[in-house]
């Protein structure tokens, strides 16, 4: 099931936002981003590029009671334009997104165990999942839907009060994973009855929030990061 979760406009925006973030650590302005998130810069810009290209991508896990459901629409909530897909079925298709769901689970999960910051991850996790689950509204034809700029802000700042120096991991911990239990878990009771013909877990909704935490995680290193070699710097 192939569909953007965007309108092309805010879809193209966050190709922008990715390409001025690759523009800036590969200048060096942001060098030790990946020193601080502890992942190989290659890689996490090709895991950036995997969860924009991943959105796309939705992968059908179960089917619900039959209803009538909204089809070929574009929804604007939050002021950001979702695209409802063209469907046939009835019933409302639960789906798992590639980009917004699959992969930053993946990704959080290596970080939680390569920092072995447990406490701190789950604490972090708990903090974003009740204040998004508090802020997710359920929009007819789209699914759940939160603001997009909350889970990146929520979880930063939770993120540098609970650990400076893992901070920018943490942040992606927190945003990525405590959005898809704040919005999409907790809320799965909900789904039924509002006319979506797929209900993507990490899909329209969240994906921008979730891909805008991993923007912010990586901005966060390259401060906390480059402050730390300053200091060493001068200590040396």
């Amino acid at each position: 099931m192939h569909y953007l979760p965007l309108s092309w406009p805010f879809f193209v925006a966050l190709w922008f936002l990715f390409a001025v973030l690759a523009t800036l650590v590969e200048i060096g302005i942001l060098g030790y981003v990946f020193e601080t998130l502890g992942v190989n810069r290659r890689y996490m810009l090709l895991l950036l590029v995997c969860s924009l290209l991943g959105s796309y991508v939705n992968i059908p896990v179960a089917q619900l009671p039959p209803e009538y459901v909204r089809s070929g629409e574009v929804v604007d909530v939050f002021g950001v334009r979702y695209i409802v897909p063209v469907v046939r079925q009835s019933g409302t298709v639960l789906a798992i997104n590639l980009g917004g769901a699959v992969i930053p689970v993946i990704l959080s999960i290596y970080l939680i165990l390569k920092h072995r910051e447990f406490f701190q991850s789950f604490l972090a996790i708990g903090i974003v999942t009740l204040v998004v689950h508090l802020m997710a509204r359920p929009v007819p034809g789209v699914g759940i839907v939160v603001p997009i700029f909350i889970p990146p802000l929520i979880a930063a700042v939770v993120a540098v009060s609970l650990s400076r120096w893992h901070a920018p991991a943490l942040a992606y911990i927190a945003g990525s994973s405590g959005t898809l239990l704040g919005a999409d878990v907790l809320n799965l009771d909900k789904l039924h009855g509002m006319g979506a013909p797929i209900a993507s877990i990490g899909g329209a909704g969240k994906f921008d929030g979730i891909f805008l935490t991993g923007i912010v995680a990586m901005l966060l290193a390259g401060i906390l990061g480059g402050g730390r070699h300053h200091r060493r710097l001068v200590d040396s």
